[in-house]
C-alpha cells in the first residue's frame, strides 16, 4: 500500500510501470521462498522516471534509500570506465555483490547507464540471478536487481506515437505491445549493456518494464509536485510557463518532451526569482 501511495503521488504518466512493478514486488515480497533474486530492467528515454521509480522501490525496501548501506547504485560510466578493465571490473563485481548478500540477504543492487556498460561486465552476475538455492554457501533468492537504461526508448516512443497516432489512448497502451519488441531490440543493440547477454538469454529478466515519453500534462504534473515538495502554494501561471519551456517531440506535432521532467527543477530555480 505504501508503495502504490508512493507510485500514485510521485510517478507521472507511467501507468505500464506503476502497474508492473505494483504486482512484481507485491508477488515477491509475499513470497516467503521465492526461487531466484527479482531483475527489473527499466527502459526509456532520459527523464521519464527510471532512477525516480528505483528509488522509491528501494526506500520501500530499506527506508533509507539511497543512502542505506544495503542500497547500492552502479554507474557504469563511474565504476566501469575502460573497455579493457572488463575481466577485473567481472571479478569486482561479483566480490562485491557476494560480500554484500552475505551482509544483507534482501540487499538492492541498481545499475544505471546500462546502454553506457561495456558487453559482458553484467554477464559477471549472471550466476546470482539464476535459479540456485545457493552459490557458493550464499542465497541471493531475496535480493532485487533494477537495471536502468536508455536502449529501447527508441522502440517506445514509436509505439506511443503510433497510438496517439491512430486515436487511441496511452493508458490502453498494454506490457504486451512492448515487452516483446525490448527484449528482442534490447538484446540486438550493441550500446545496449545487455547485448547478446546471457541474463537475457536464460530469461532471467522477470520484466522489462517500459517508461512512455511524458507529455505536457505530465510535465505540468511535475511541476506542480516540485512546487508543492518546495512548500510553495501552486500557480498555474508559472506551471504553464515552466512547461512551455520545455521542447517537445515529433516537430510537427510536439507531444512529448524531449527530456522529460529532467529539467524542471531548474526551470523552476528561475521562475522563483
Amino acid at each position: 500500500a505504501a508503495l502504490k501511495a508512493q507510485l500514485d503521488n510521485r510517478l507521472f504518466g507511467q501507468h505500464l510501470a506503476k502497474d508492473v512493478v505494483l504486482k512484481a514486488v507485491l508477488g515477491f515480497s509475499n513470497n516467503p521462498s521465492p526461487k531466484k533474486p527479482l531483475m527489473l530492467s527499466l527502459h526509456g528515454w532520459a527523464g521519464t522516471g527510471k532512477n525516480f521509480l528505483s528509488q522509491i522501490l528501494a526506500e520501500q525496501v530499506h527506508p533509507a534509500g539511497l543512502r542505506s548501506k544495503f542500497v547500492h547504485l552502479f554507474l557504469a560510466t563511474l565504476h566501469f570506465p575502460h573497455h579493457d578493465q572488463v575481466k577485473l571490473y567481472k571479478e569486482q563485481l561479483q566480490n562485491w555483490i557476494r560480500g554484500n548478500v552475505s551482509a544483507c540477504p534482501s540487499s538492492v543492487f541498481i545499475f544505471d547507464e546500462m546502454d553506457k556498460m561495456h558487453p559482458g561486465v553484467i554477464d559477471a552476475i549472471k550466476p546470482f540471478l539464476d535459479y540456485y538455492e545457493e552459490v557458493d554457501g550464499v542465497s541471493y533468492r531475496k535480493a532485487i536487481f533494477i537495471f536502468l537504461s536508455n536502449a529501447g526508448g527508441d522502440l517506445i516512443n514509436k509505439a506511443a506515437f503510433d497510438f496517439w497516432s491512430s486515436g487511441r489512448r496511452r493508458e490502453d497502451i498494454q506490457l504486451k505491445d512492448l515487452e516483446p519488441l525490448l527484449s528482442v531490440g534490447v538484446f540486438n543493440n550493441k550500446n545496449s549493456g545487455l547485448w547478446h547477454s546471457s541474463i537475457i538469454d536464460r530469461n532471467l529478466i522477470d520484466y522489462f518494464v517500459p517508461f512512455l515519453p511524458l507529455e505536457q500534462r505530465h510535465v505540468k504534473m511535475c511541476v506542480r509536485a516540485e512546487m508543492t515538495a518546495r512548500g510553495y502554494a501552486v500557480d498555474e501561471k508559472i506551471v504553464q510557463a515552466v512547461a512551455d519551456e520545455m521542447t517537445y517531440f515529433p516537430k510537427e506535432q510536439k507531444i512529448f518532451s524531449d527530456k522529460g521532467c529532467k529539467t524542471v527543477q531548474a526551470k523552476l530555480d528561475i521562475h522563483e526569482d
